[in-house]
């Protein structure tokens, strides 16, 4: 094989487009940039991201942020009476027993007790926080309450 007679594949080189070399070329006159304004022009005719043209452009037409996020504010993984009553009477009910029975995913955020619903039998709660409804109504369905130190 002798070097001189490679050559490449057809149709993988391309000639390169020289705009503005007479009509008879296909890009005469206006060199492909079509007609007047800001893009026609020489230089540099890039425009920042987000210009719309001098419209009032659409980071300035939608309304801004309001207030703050409270970044210490502490995230709660919530639990009604009404999803207690499938435990037996008597048991204890733990975060770890929530998580086994699917009522909520993980232990990751602490576990607190509010009171939609009713409860059925007497329960043995423990739980990081309770409201004060969840706190009477556990109570006086029998059982007791018991807030676990936020470990």
């Amino acid at each position: 094989m002798r070097q001189e007679l490679l050559s490449p594949a057809t149709g993988s080189k391309k000639d390169r487009k020289r705009v503005g070399r007479g009509n008879g070329s296909g890009h005469g006159t206006y060199s492909g940039r079509g007609c007047k304004g800001q893009k026609s022009r020489a230089g540099n005719n890039k425009v920042r991201p987000g210009f719309e043209g001098g419209q009032l452009p659409l980071i300035k037409r939608l309304p801004r942020k309001r207030g703050f996020t409270n970044i210490f504010k502490t995230e709660y993984e919530v639990v009604n009476l009404s999803s207690l009553n499938g435990f037996e009477a008597g048991s204890e009910i733990t975060a770890d027993k929530l998580v086994e029975a699917g009522i909520i995913k993980n232990t990751k955020k602490p576990l607190k007790i509010l009171s939609r619903g009713d409860l059925n039998q007497s329960l043995n709660v423990k739980a990081d926080k309770f409201s004060a409804a969840a706190k009477a109504k556990i109570e006086a369905a029998g059982g007791t309450v018991t807030e676990v130190a936020n470990g």
